[in-house]
C-alpha cells in the first residue's frame, strides 16, 4: 500500500479507501489507485482484515496433486491427516481453507496468504518444493510443512522418523526369514527417500548387498504398482518380500500379487507404511509402519499458531512404530 499511495500521490489512507471502493473519494482517484494496485499484482489482506476484526481466523491447508490422477486427495493417509489438522483448528477456534496445489506450480503455495484467503498455511507434503520452501521462508511467509526434515532447511517441519521406520519395515522382514526384499516407492520424493535409505541400511547391516533390481521407483498409483509388479514377474526378478513406501501401495501390490496366483504371506511377505484404517481391515490384514496421525495435526496447528504469534518454532520429528500383522511370517 506504501508502494501505490508513493506512486499516486496520495496518502496510505487514500489507497486503502480507494480499494475498499469508498464513494467519497472522486472516481478518478479510485480508478487511478486500482489500476496502480493491479499493475502491481496488489490484492487486499483480507487476512490482515480479520485479525483485526478478531473474527474466526481462516488456516490453509495446502496438498499436493498431480491433474491427471489426484491421488493424493483420495489418499486415506491423506484424509486422516486433513481430519486431524481440521478437529485441532477447530479446537483453537479457527476455520480451515482446503487448497490443491498441482505438483509443478509450485506458485500457487503462496496464494491462499497473498490474496488475503488465509493467515497461515500447513502443507501437506514436500513433493520436490524444498528449495521453493526455503524461498518462502526467507520471504517470511507463515507456513509449516508436513514432511521429512532435511540438510539446509530453513523452513519448520513436522513428520516421522522416516529413517528409522524404513529400517524397521526391513528389519522385520529380514527377521521372518526373508533375504530379496523389494522396495516400492519412489525415491525422489524427501520422505520415501529416507524411508529407502532406512531400507538400505537395514539390509546392508544384515551383511546383504541391495540389488538396483528390487528398487522399483512406483507412484501411489494401483494401476503402476500393479503394472510393475507384473513386470518384475515377467523378468524373472526373484522376491520373497515387498516394503512398500504407503499401505495403499502395500495393498495394490498384495492384490497384483493374488492375480498372478501367489500368496501373502506364503510366497512374498509385505510391509506397508502410515498404518491407515483399511491396513487392519484388509485379508490378510497388513503390517505397517504407523505414523502419529492424531498427534501430527495437533502439532502442525500448534506450531503454525506459535509461528503467527511471532515465537521461536523448530522441527518436529516423531516416532514410528511397527505393527505386526498377518501379511509377514513371525518365525
Amino acid at each position: 500500500m506504501a508502494d501505490i499511495a508513493r506512486l499516486a500521490n496520495v496518502s496510505i489512507s487514500t489507497v486503502s479507501r480507494a480499494l475498499s471502493n469508498n464513494p467519497r473519494l472522486s472516481e478518478e482517484t479510485r480508478n487511478r489507485v486500482n489500476e496502480l494496485a493491479r499493475s502491481l499484482n496488489y490484492s487486499i489482506n483480507v487476512g490482515a482484515q480479520i485479525l483485526r476484526g478478531k473474527a474466526m481466523q481462516t488456516v490453509a491447508v495446502a496438498f499436493p496433486y498431480h491433474p491427471e490422477h489426484r491421488q493424493h486427495f483420495k489418499d486415506p493417509f491423506f484424509l486422516a491427516t486433513l481430519g486431524s489438522i481440521g478437529d485441532a483448528l477447530i479446537d483453537s477456534g479457527h476455520s480451515m481453507l482446503i487448497v490443491g496445489v498441482e505438483t509443478d506450480k509450485s506458485e500457487t503455495l503462496t496464494q491462499p496468504h497473498e490474496s488475503g484467503q488465509a493467515i497461515g498455511t500447513i502443507m501437506l507434503g514436500q513433493e520436490n518444493n524444498h528449495d521453493r520452501f526455503n524461498e518462502l521462508a526467507v520471504r517470511g511467509l507463515p507456513f509449516v510443512v508436513w514432511g521429512a526434515r532435511l540438510p539446509d532447511q530453513l523452513y519448520c517441519t513436522v513428520g516421522s522418523d522416516n529413517l528409522m521406520g524404513g529400517r524397521q519395515a526391513t528389519e522385520h522382514l529380514l527377521d521372518c526369514g526373508a533375504r530379496r526384499v523389494a522396495f516400492f516407492g519412489d525415491g525422489s520424493l524427501a520422505e520415501i527417500g529416507q524411508r529407502h535409505q532406512g531400507y538400505e541400511a537395514a539390509l546392508v547391516a544384515a551383511g546383504l548387498t541391495p540389488d538396483p533390481q528390487l528398487y522399483r521407483p512406483v507412484p501411489f498409483v494401483d494401476a503402476a504398482v500393479q503394472r510393475e509388479v507384473t513386470a518384475m514377474l515377467a523378468q524373472g526378478v526373484e522376491f520373497d518380500a515387498v516394503f512398500a513406501a504407503s499401505d495403499l501401495v502395500a495393498l495394490a501390490v498384495i492384490a497384483a500379487l493374488r492375480d498372478h496366483g501367489l500368496q501373502v504371506p506364503q510366497d512374498v511377505q509385505v510391509v506397508g507404511f502410515d498404518d491407515i484404517r483399511l491396513a487392519a481391515e484388509s485379508h490378510p490384514a497388513l503390517t505397517t509402519i504407523r505414523q502419529s496421525i492424531d498427534e501430527a495435526g495437533r502439532v502442525l496447528v500448534q506450531l503454525l499458531l506459535d509461528k503467527l504469534a511471532g515465537r521461536r518454532v523448530e522441527s518436529v520429528m516423531m516416532p514410528t512404530r511397527l505393527m505386526v500383522r498377518q501379511s509377514t511370517r513371525a518365525r
